[in-house]
Parts: C-alpha cells; sequence; structure tokens
C-alpha cells in the first residue's frame, strides 16, 4: 500500500475493508465508480491540495473553472476520504436504486460543479456582509458537499424516517440542518460554506426547478427525463409486431392495404362485440364446429349463417354422431 506524508494510510484501509464486506457485486456501479475516482486521485492526485481546492479568489477572479471539477474528488487526508467514502457508499446504495444509474450519475456531475458555484456566492456574500476579504480565500476540497445534497434528495425519497445524530433521535427531514451545525461545532476547521452549499442545491432539485431545468437540459432522452416511470419494452415491441405484420406480408415484406377498423369490428361497439363473441362461442358449438371447416374464418368478429329448423340441426347432430 503506497504511503502518504510518511504513513500507513489507514483511513484508506478501513475503506477498503468496508467496501470488501460490502462486495462488489452489491454496490451499483455508478457509486463503485465514484468510489473507485476518489480513491484513485486519492492516491494519484492531478496537482497539490493548494492547486485543486476551490474559493473565491482562485474561481472567480483568477478565473480556474476547472477547480470545479477538481475540488470534489480530492481529501486532505485519508481519514476525510473514509467518512466521505463510506457515506457515498450508503446514500449511492439507496439512491442509484430508487432513480437509476444514468439519472444518479447525472446528478453527481451536476451537483459536483453547481455546488462549487454556490459555495463561491456564499463565501462571497459572507465577504460583502461582514466586510472581510479573507473569506475569498478560503479554499474547500473534498466531495462532503455533494453529500450533504445527496442526504437532502434522500431524504425527499424517503419521508417519515428518524436519524440519530449524537445521539439524538432527529426527523430526517431535519436532520441535514442539524448535521452541518454538529459537524462544524466538532471539527471547526470543515467548510461551513461548502456544506450549506450541498444542502441548497440538494433543495434546489426537490423543491426549486432544478429537477426540471436538468430534464430540459438532458434533450429529451427518455432514460433522463422521467427516471422513475417505469417502461413495458415488451409491450412496445408487441404493438411493433402488430403494426409490421399488419402493413407487410410475409415473405418478401410485400406491402398491403391497410384493412379498415370496420373489417375487425362489424361496426359493432364493445359491448356489442363481447355479446357476439359469446353467441359465436355457443353457435360454434352448436354446430361441431363445421360452419367454417373447408374455408378460411375472416378476421374480427363474424356473423352466423341463418338459423336451420329444429329438424336441419337434429339431422346435423346425427351426421356428427356417425362421423364420431
Amino acid at each position: 500500500m503506497q504511503r502518504r506524508q510518511g504513513r500507513v494510510n489507514a483511513g484508506l484501509l478501513l475503506l477498503l475493508y468496508q467496501i470488501s464486506q460490502v462486495g462488489l457485486q452489491n454496490i451499483p456501479s455508478v457509486t463503485l465508480g465514484v468510489l473507485a475516482l476518489n480513491i484513485f486521485l486519492f492516491l494519484n492526485p492531478v496537482r497539490p491540495l493548494p492547486e485543486v481546492c476551490i474559493s473565491v479568489n482562485e474561481g472567480f477572479y483568477r478565473r480556474n473553472w476547472q477547480r470545479l471539477l477538481l475540488s470534489p474528488v480530492h481529501h486532505a487526508d485519508d481519514w476525510h476520504l473514509y467518512y466521505n467514502m463510506i457515506s457515498m457508499l450508503w446514500k449511492g446504495i439507496m439512491l442509484e436504486k430508487k432513480l437509476k444509474s444514468i439519472w444518479f450519475a447525472y446528478i453527481i456531475a451536476v451537483f459536483s460543479v453547481l455546488i462549487g458555484v454556490v459555495y463561491m456566492v456564499l463565501e462571497f456574500m459572507l465577504v460583502k456582509i461582514l466586510d472581510d476579504p479573507s473569506y475569498e480565500m478560503n479554499c474547500a476540497v473534498g466531495f462532503s458537499g455533494v453529500l450533504f445534497a445527496l442526504k437532502v434528495l434522500n431524504n425527499h425519497y424517503n419521508p417519515g424516517r428518524v436519524s440519530s445524530v449524537l445521539g439524538l433521535q432527529i426527523p430526517s427531514k431535519y436532520a441535514c440542518w442539524v448535521e452541518l451545525v454538529a459537524i462544524h461545532l466538532i471539527s471547526p476547521g470543515t467548510s461551513f460554506a461548502g456544506h450549506l452549499a450541498g444542502i441548497l442545491v440538494g433543495l434546489m432539485y426537490t423543491m426549486g426547478p432544478l429537477k426540471k431545468i436538468m430534464k430540459a437540459c438532458a434533450g429529451g432522452i427518455s432514460s433522463f427525463t422521467d427516471p422513475a416511470r417505469p417502461r413495458d419494452y415488451y409491450s412496445v415491441y408487441f404493438l411493433f409486431c402488430i403494426h409490421f405484420t399488419e402493413y407487410y406480408g410475409y415473405p418478401g415484406y410485400q406491402y398491403r392495404t391497410p384493412r379498415s377498423y370496420y373489417d375487425y369490428t362489424g361496426g359493432l361497439t364493445e359491448e356489442e362485440q363481447l355479446e357476439r363473441a359469446v353467441l359465436n362461442s355457443l353457435n360454434e358449438r352448436d354446430f361441431g364446429g363445421a360452419t367454417y371447416t373447408n374455408e378460411r374464418r375472416p378476421y374480427g368478429f363474424w356473423f352466423p349463417p341463418e338459423q336451420h329448423s329444429e329438424e336441419e340441426r337434429r339431422r346435423q347432430r346425427l351426421r356428427r354422431f356417425e362421423r364420431q
């Protein structure tokens, strides 16, 4: 195992152990990809942390927009990585199954960039409100902002639950706010604005216009625009087959003139069609199925031939008995 800063990465080892306990086969593909990407960039960072973290000074004034992409997937140390990725593991398993992998990947990508933007807006507001230019220099790194946004989504899709925060039982819809304050009190070095940005982006998705904007930007792709709606592919295939065989004959796929709807229904309403089907079945049983023995029965609902006398029907039954 590689060493960082002259010591064994105990947090990374523990993270890998936890992942192995869950089992790679039990982790959805996008969640597993996010875990692998963050672990890889922890061991092989693109640049040193001061060159990938996001701040108003670096992101806005110096136009280093690539930091919006790099800052979420780099971490300060192995324990920072461990706590973030364990949280991502459980949130990802729950949400990716609910939202489906394509949409979940889309959410991760959009949230990662948008949270950095909201973070800079919050820090810029603090500069103006408190008249303190130091907030322009606050540089944030890590995946925690995205995790707070995913927590908002998880509570939205699984309402009515209770979460334990520092031993206190908190309704899930308030848990993210309690955790925001608790984490800042326990670890003052964490980015309060970064975590708050995650909550705000999550609320923009669940209660604001962000979800609709993302659907519009997805370009009308069905798997993007409506991830929760079930799709009956077999029904679509069945309708296609009906259409294909109706207009194209075999062999050689020769074009055929479409049949009139009247040919199938005889101009009957649904109730009359049902009544006619029952009568056809009874008459067919009475006639021994001999009415259309030597000719093809027409499509749709057919009308029985003219009724025979009692004597004629008796003779037909006798002939049927003799054939048997």
